[in-house]
């Protein structure tokens, strides 16, 4: 293997993606274990998680499933712990879970507004938490959260997810602030507009995709495999001095008026 092609390999790496029974979560995990990891999928609905760690199964033996609730924090650290002592060290963690709800702000349920913080806030400090006290042992070690397009720009009716997306960077600048020391690299990745079954919706919608297109240099939805290249890159050592960073993955929306 070429000096170049290693400072990408991830093998004998295992790498926990919350969320990863669907959409954005299973597209990185498919792509980390294309690169030599191994894979913890998580999810709450045992029979989706079953499902989508089946189907990489039948890529890689590679493939472990984690059932927990990503809001709750004593369920984080006990999941996590029992993994770790059981199976061995998680190097890598995507924080990948979140949700979406969309509705005019002066109407926004406040329980709703919660369930939000909890999913797409909370979530990243408990797994963050439970994982990265295990990595500091070790001096080592990669975090890598799902932020959004929303991390920069609002759009009306999702103020509250909006808000969230901006925390999860800041989040992101925290942890590498104070676990940098311990040799952990903490980074973002902000989405643009993405195919995935929970746009699914806004891709059926021709007003909504001829907004996309027209709003996004590149012209089009952007594709799922197009967010595997920047999660293993910031997943390796090619990303060893790399950290408190949010990678937009956006078709230059991000960049223009």
């Amino acid at each position: 293997m070429s000096q170049i092609h290693s400072l990408f390999d991830l093998t004998g790496k295992t790498a926990l993606i919350t969320g990863s029974s669907q959409g954005i979560g299973y597209a990185l995990a498919q792509g980390l274990l294309g690169a030599g990891a191994t894979v913890v999928l998580n999810g709450r609905d045992t029979e989706k998680l079953e499902n989508a760690a089946a189907t990489l199964a039948a890529e890689s033996a590679r493939v472990h499933q984690l059932a927990f609730d990503v809001t709750d924090h004593q369920s984080c650290a006990k999941a996590v712990n029992e993994f770790e002592k059981t199976n061995g060290p998680i190097d890598i963690l995507v924080n990948n879970a979140g949700m979406q709800h969309r509705t005019p702000l002066e109407d926004f349920d406040p329980a709703m507004f919660d369930k939000l913080l909890q999913t797409n806030v909370a979530s990243v400090f408990h797994v963050g938490q439970a994982v990265a006290r295990h990595m500091i042992k070790r001096q080592s070690g990669k975090i890598i959260n799902i932020a959004s397009i929303q991390t920069s720009l609002a759009r009306p009716g999702i103020a509250p997810y909006t808000a969230t997306k901006g925390a999860v960077a800041n989040l992101t600048k925290g942890m590498a602030t104070d676990w940098a020391q311990y040799g952990i690299q903490t980074n973002a990745i902000a989405p643009g507009y993405f195919d995935t079954p929970l746009n699914a919706a806004l891709v059926a919608d021709e007003e909504f995709s001829a907004w996309v297109a027209k709003r996004t240099p590149t012209g089009r939805w952007g594709q799922l495999p197009e967010l595997v290249g920047a999660c293993i890159f910031l997943s390796s050592s090619a990303s060893s001095f790399v950290n408190g960073h949010t990678l937009f993955v956006d078709g230059g929306m991000s960049a223009c008026l």
